[in-house]
């Protein structure tokens, strides 16, 4: 198995045009969106590597800010597929997106529900 370098973004609270029933439909729900990425790696990092050399954590926070505005996203399956889409497309060393997503509105006693999605470039 090659090596590979984990990424990752956690617990980001994203407003996000989402749902199917009508009380969902016209404003923005809370997502809390987390994102581990997969990317291949040079042989070894030392002291004095560049950023170039790995990629910015910064990406994976903007795949899950910079949604398209206005779009409704009827299913979360759908927001985290834009997620891992933007990703693959940025980068070609990432390997691996895996977008975790959890309603915050629908919890009514601290539980985590959502879904998490794995994708492999493919």
């Amino acid at each position: 198995m090659p090596d590979s370098l984990k990424l990752q973004v956690r617990d980001l609270e994203v407003d996000v045009l989402t749902g199917v029933y009508s009380e969902e439909t016209h404003l923005p729900q809370p997502l809390r969106i987390s994102i581990t990425v997969d990317l291949r790696m040079p042989e070894r990092f030392d002291p004095n590597t560049p950023l170039s050399a790995s990629k910015s954590y910064l990406d994976l926070k903007s795949a899950a800010q910079n949604l398209p505005a206005g779009v409704h996203f009827t299913l979360i399956e759908a927001v985290a597929e834009h997620i891992a889409d933007t990703l693959f497309i940025g980068d070609e060393r990432v390997t691996r997106v895996e977008v975790e997503i959890v309603k915050l509105a629908i919890a009514e006693a601290g539980e985590r529900i959502g879904i998490t999605m794995v994708r492999e470039r493919r």
